[in-house]
């Protein structure tokens, strides 16, 4: 019995110690939350590179490798099977198609931004032309009576002439006895209007008409009928004149040359006025219309500009060049433009009004077309817009950004490309493995770490 008391008492103790321990460890341990606890270490905030998505960090500061900021990573905790969310992930989340750049990143990337304004689209129709005569400014020097030319004035191709000179003097056996017969028919009427016989008094009237009219259909005019009156006596040659003032375009005659009654003596042609005649593919007829206003350069006068307006449009179709032409009636100050000389026409014809910004700014998937719109500074965002018509370095919006949004015109595809790598790291994360826009991959594979120019220390695997 004395032994076992001697075994029963030490063993009690060791009892009675044991649940003493054992009391105080859970006193010491009452209402900790182990779970939270293993919740808050996972919820420590990490940070990430966007280019090289191993390297964690748990601190902010710049990739070892690139030098680019590092970004927030974000994990996502699973319970049951469901991804469940904090509000900080949530938010981090809705910005996931966001890209934050830095002040070195957008330098460096080149991005620069423009403001989408309100404005009015103009199509812009180029064309080449020809310069023309004015077809209503010219005019032929013709022979109204059968002689011999025995002064000719004008002697080369290109000279100005006027209808106040004569262009040359004409002799004619006929014209030379019409002017007889006139005097003649003057003298008879003074002689037979004191005759007391109303019919003879009136056939003297009858007499001159009738030879004043034959000199006026062989191209006298009326002040030289005056002069042949004043002298009393006729001309032997009788002055020829233009019945337009301009330049001598051609030249068909000879100093004493015999020619017949309406023979060309000399094309005239005004060019203080030209038309140019411009040829306007078949895709843009639809949009000229008479009465447009057309900007007319010469390569040869130094880029100097003309204005005209479109007075007719042909209809007929060249099958060959597949153009219409159109004629552009317009002055010619100085006689600048010359007939058949090469130039080129612009038409500016304004579109329906929209929000305008440059063809740069639009990224164009194939499926969708994306503008990244700077939300703030630094921070993009993309838009999904409808683009509507394209005329040269711009293009009209339809929908998806308004007016003021500061929109990216150069770089882009860079903010694209980060905006992928960025949705790339994220989707690692989640085990989604898809991110970025239509018609790119996400890359779904890590570099390989440069053992001579990283430390250990800078990465958790």
């Amino acid at each position: 019995m004395a032994l076992k008391k001697k075994i029963a008492i030490p063993l009690l103790i060791i009892i009675l110690v044991a649940v003493a321990g054992g009391g105080w460890y859970a006193w010491q341990h009452k209402g900790h939350d182990h779970a939270g606890e293993s919740k808050a270490a996972q919820g420590k905030q990490l940070y990430t590179c966007s280019m090289h998505p191993f390297i964690i960090k748990d601190k902010p500061g710049t990739c070892p490798i690139c030098g680019m900021e590092l970004i927030k990573k974000i994990d996502t905790g699973v319970a049951g099977g469901t991804a469940v969310q904090t509000p900080e992930q949530k938010q981090q989340a809705d910005m996931l198609g966001h890209v934050s750049l830095s002040t070195t990143q957008r330098v460096m990337a080149n991005v620069a931004t423009v403001e989408a304004k309100q404005g009015t689209l103009n199509k812009e129709i180029n064309a080449v032309g020809i310069v023309q005569y004015d077809q209503s400014r010219q005019a032929k020097v013709t022979a109204w009576i059968a002689g011999r030319i025995d002064q000719l004035n004008v002697n080369t191709v290109g000279a100005l002439v006027s209808t106040t000179r004569p262009v040359a003097e004409i002799y004619s056996p006929e014209l030379l006895a019409t002017q007889q017969e006139y005097l003649l028919a003057l003298r008879s009427r003074e002689q037979l209007k004191n005759s007391s016989i109303p019919s003879i008094s009136q056939n003297g009237e009858g007499l001159v008409a009738s030879a004043r009219q034959r000199l006026m259909l062989f191209g006298v005019k009326e002040s030289q009928i005056a002069a042949l009156e004043k002298a009393g006596k006729p001309n032997i040659r009788l002055p020829i004149y233009t019945p337009l003032s301009g330049v001598v375009i051609e030249k068909m005659v000879q100093q004493g040359q015999y020619v017949n009654a309406g023979e060309v003596l000399f094309n005239i042609a005004d060019l203080s006025r030209v038309w140019v005649e411009i040829d306007v593919f078949e895709n843009e007829v639809p949009y000229v219309r008479v009465g447009q206003q057309v900007e007319i350069r010469s390569a040869i006068e130094h880029g100097a500009v003309f204005n005209g307006r479109i007075s007719f449009v042909y209809p007929f179709h060249d099958p060959k060049t597949h153009t219409v032409k159109a004629r552009v009636e317009m002055p010619n100050p100085g006689h600048m433009l010359k007939p058949d000389m090469f130039v080129n026409a612009v038409i500016r014809v304004p579109l329906v009004k929209g929000i305008i910004v440059p063809v740069t700014a639009v990224i164009d998937t194939g499926k969708r077309q994306v503008v990244w719109v700077e939300t703030s500074a630094g921070m993009f965002e993309p838009r999904d817009v409808q683009a509507g018509e394209r005329i040269e370095d711009k293009v009209q919006i339809l929908s998806g950004i308004k007016p003021g949004d500061r929109v990216a015109v150069s770089g882009g595809y860079l903010i694209d490309s980060e905006s992928q790598l960025n949705s790339g790291t994220r989707d690692q994360g989640s085990g989604t493995g898809k991110g970025g826009h239509e018609g790119h991959s996400a890359p779904t594979k890590a570099p390989p770490a440069k053992r001579d120019s990283l430390k250990m220390d800078d990465m958790k695997m």
